[in-house]
């Protein structure tokens, strides 16, 4: 085990394969990624590396010339990946991006983007939601992560164990096979900083799919980056919702992980998830702290609607197959553009067994690689959107200056085939 002197009071404790990594005996762009990792060291706040098994690139989001050059650097240096490694969206739909208003340089770029890291023998999986594909973690599993949805999905209903890995830090920890032994990787890192009691939250509500992005929104504001303990949850949440209460808490706030009592595999108990300790902070949770946090999703005032948006994270086959029963039968209002955004795979089984047809019908359009968050898709007459996903719904406004109104998968529906905003508030008021 060697010592290398590190930024401020840290001595960093490296292993033989880590000074390898430097040294450049594994190659240029493993001493390249091995170089950044070293650097970042001391920024968490540790003093050596551990092993990984897998990694989740969100590097692959093309953000300007400067992302593409740098997996293309990587990739010219001869890098590939030590662990298996599934790749997140990308800045455009490769085959499909010329249906929308992606400028042929931004599209082209992305693409060179996309198979610099395809060179590095990524899995093209493509997806925001690689949790439901063949890839997915086990418990215990260690990974790094990039994307924030996944870190939580991966944390939290799992219980793999990833840090939060920025872009360009993500690929390096996959060429390598290293990263900080800190954080979340670690147990006494996942212990619940704060007990949120659910009190008279009405049963039929935790039933209903959109209690679950509101909850996650709520957890976002409330523990903001610490690691909130739910108490009271009275169903047994899919992983759909689940899905959604990792996406609505990594885009409100910062959650990593989350634990919820009787459901996520580290939280049999409340004991078990504060590791035996007392929680230091209890709060209740009413239906009022939930009405706020439902309300906080929309910023629309009128009735207006340019577009339904769904697929934050990605659609899965069954969100497919409670779409498409929904559609069947019906066409969208001519005024407004239906969108939904999966995984290649999930189209193709979706496709397979019929799912797209009534869809297509209604007059969906199927967009898969990326979202309208990562890519400059939109028409310039997109103003006013909805969706049942809280993430869109947290970012929409900010990153694509719309105003956003945020409702169940039926509300979507109805509101696209009368071109106006319709919601079925009665599960919220009741």
């Amino acid at each position: 085990m060697g010592v290398f002197r590190g930024v401020g009071i840290l001595q960093i404790h490296l292993s033989e394969f880590d000074r390898a990594l430097l040294e450049g005996e594994e190659g240029a762009a493993a001493q390249m990624a091995m170089r950044i990792l070293h650097r970042m060291l001391p920024v968490f706040g540790v003093d050596r590396f551990m092993d990984i098994s897998a990694a989740h690139i969100d590097s692959t989001v093309y953000m300007g010339v400067a992302t593409m050059e740098y997996a293309e650097r990587l990739a010219d240096l001869g890098a590939k990946v030590r662990v298996p490694s599934t790749l997140n969206v990308s800045g455009v739909d490769e085959h499909g991006w010329k249906e929308w208003d992606v400028p042929a340089e931004v599209a082209g770029n992305a693409i060179r983007q996309m198979k610099a890291y395809e060179s590095m023998g990524c899995i093209p999986t493509w997806t925001c939601a690689p949790y439901q594909t063949e890839h997915a973690p086990v418990f215990g599993q260690q990974i790094a992560a990039g994307e924030s949805n996944v870190i939580g999905y991966y944390n939290s209903v799992i219980g793999a164990r990833t840090e939060r890995y920025p872009d360009l830090l993500d690929i390096c920890a996959a060429i390598t096979g290293r990263v900080p032994a800190a954080g979340l990787h670690l147990d006494e890192g996942r212990k619940g900083t704060e007990l949120l009691r659910l009190k008279d939250i009405p049963v039929a509500l935790q039933e209903d799919d959109a209690f679950y992005p509101v909850l996650g929104h709520l957890l976002g504001r409330q523990a903001s980056d610490g690691i909130p303990v739910v108490q009271g949850m009275e169903v047994q949440p899919n992983e759909d919702q689940l899905k959604a209460v990792c996406a609505g808490g990594a885009s409100a706030g910062a959650i990593a992980l989350f634990h919820i009592v009787g459901v996520t595999p580290e939280a049999p108990t409340v004991e078990d998830a504060f590791q035996g300790d007392e929680p230091p902070l209890v709060k209740d949770i009413t239906m009022t702290e939930m009405m706020e946090a439902y309300h906080e999703l929309s910023t629309s005032s009128g009735q207006k609607l340019d577009m339904v948006v769904l697929g934050s994270p990605h659609f899965s086959i069954n969100e497919f197959k409670a779409l498409a029963p929904l559609v069947a039968g019906r066409r969208s209002h001519e005024d407004v553009e239906f969108l939904v955004t999966c995984s290649r795979a999930v189209r193709m089984i979706a496709e397979h067994v019929g799912l797209l047809d009534p869809i297509r019908e209604f007059g969906a359009k199927i967009t898969v690689d990326t979202c309208p968050l990562t890519s400059p898709m939109l028409p310039e007459r997109i103003k006013h959107l909805m969706t049942n996903s809280a993430k869109y719904a947290y970012y929409s406004p900010g990153l694509l200056n719309v105003d956003v109104t945020y409702g169940r998968l039926s509300d979507c529906v109805e509101s696209a085939v009368s071109g106006s905003i319709e919601r079925e508030e009665g599960l919220w008021t009741a």
